[in-house]
């Protein structure tokens, strides 16, 4: 509807452009014939104040009288001539008028449906955002959504898109303020809060600030199973010092995970720097009875083909089919143990691309990497 309103007000604009010159009132003139008319009536009076003064006879003024009547007269018939055609003239301009009113909106119509293309439907923000493929410049886009945001500041949803894309451009400060708009317009919930308390901690070198912590406090207030603001808050009790809290945290968050997540390996890694000992609920699931007892029975070289088979199993399926994180670092972990520092290097660059657009699984995998020395 706005703009259908935005067209009416350009096409009234541009009817006034052409209407108010051809309307302005004309400044006023006088014509030559009405110049000569007054001069003329101004030599009658002066005859007859000469006449009075004594200075020309009766017979004199009388002859003056006459030839300045004759003249008078040809001017009138002249000024009459004139009036006509002005009125011939403002006829023209007045069927001029109607025609710029008439015409320009028609034609500015039939051009925007000829050149324009009504038929085609709004595109919101976030769609335009989502359909950014490999040959558009992220860069542009997000210049666009600026400008729209910076003539439109109370969008909270523009603010809400914009920031995940600053979180992908590494643009952590902007990321910052543009959760903190979302959340002032929008409203506190956990994911807002936990993906604001994020970016202050990114934004932060990895610090968890005092705001930072009053983001993911209020994110477990409003889920309090939540895993990744409570992972936070568990990285924020170690960087305090309070070692027991941090450890009492780790084992809390990890008792309620069901072993597959990509920050489990993380939390494993924190808690044993810590001096804290996992969960029984945390620790993988191990071989079956069966299997057990299988590879008791093998020789040692059978037993390392057996696993040397199910390794490439593994590494084959995630190959074909992508897997988990927690599937990466199993095939990581294994290559590692069976000694292959070549493919063990070689997964993990093939884990980080395939996990690239997950920051969590990504920060569970750097941190894998640092631990078996892999540079990533």
């Amino acid at each position: 509807m706005m703009i259908w309103i935005a067209f009416a007000l350009l096409t009234a604009l541009a009817a006034l452009s052409v209407l108010v010159p051809m309307a302005r009132a004309r400044k006023e003139t006088v014509s030559p014939a009405a110049n000569d008319a007054e001069v003329y009536r101004a030599q009658l009076h002066e005859v007859e104040r000469d006449l009075e003064r004594g200075l020309i006879d009766a017979e004199q003024a009388e002859g003056a009288r006459t030839e300045i009547a004759r003249r008078l007269i040809a001017a009138g018939r002249a000024g009459s001539s004139q009036e006509s055609g002005e009125a011939k003239g403002e006829t023209s301009l007045r069927f001029a008028r109607l025609a710029a009113i008439a015409m320009l909106p028609l034609a500015a119509v039939g051009l925007y449906l000829e050149l324009g293309s009504p038929d085609i439907p709004d595109q919101p923000l976030a769609a335009r955002i989502a359909a950014a493929d490999a040959n558009t410049d992220i860069n542009l886009l997000v210049a666009q959504v600026e400008r729209h945001l910076a003539e439109n500041p109370q969008d909270g949803r523009g603010w809400e898109v914009l920031a995940p894309v600053y979180m992908r451009l590494g643009r952590t400060t902007d990321a910052v303020n543009a959760y903190r708009s979302a959340i002032r317009l929008l409203g506190s919930d956990a994911r807002r809060e936990t993906d604001f308390g994020e970016a202050l901690t990114i934004a932060n070198q990895g610090l968890v600030s005092a705001e930072a912590r009053v983001a993911f406090e209020k994110a477990v207030a409003a889920d309090p199973k939540a895993a990744k603001p409570r992972f936070f808050l568990a990285i924020a009790l170690g960087q305090e010092g309070k070692t027991q809290e941090a450890i009492a945290a780790w084992q809390a968050l990890l008792a309620d995970a069901e072993g597959n997540e990509p920050w489990v390996e993380v939390a494993l890694s924190e808690l044993k720097k810590i001096g804290g000992e996992p969960p029984a609920a945390a620790s993988a699931p191990g071989p079956s009875v069966e299997d057990v007892e299988a590879a008791g029975a093998m020789s040692d070289e059978e037993r390392a083909q057996m696993i040397g088979e199910m390794v490439a199993r593994l590494d084959e399926r995630l190959a074909r089919d992508g897997g988990s994180a927690e599937e990466w670092m199993r095939l990581i972990r294994a290559y590692q143990v069976l000694g292959e520092k070549d493919k063990t290097a070689a997964s993990v660059k093939r884990a980080a691309a395939a996990l690239r657009d997950d920051p969590a699984a990504s920060e569970a995998l750097r941190s894998l990497a640092q631990e078996i020395g892999v540079p990533l």
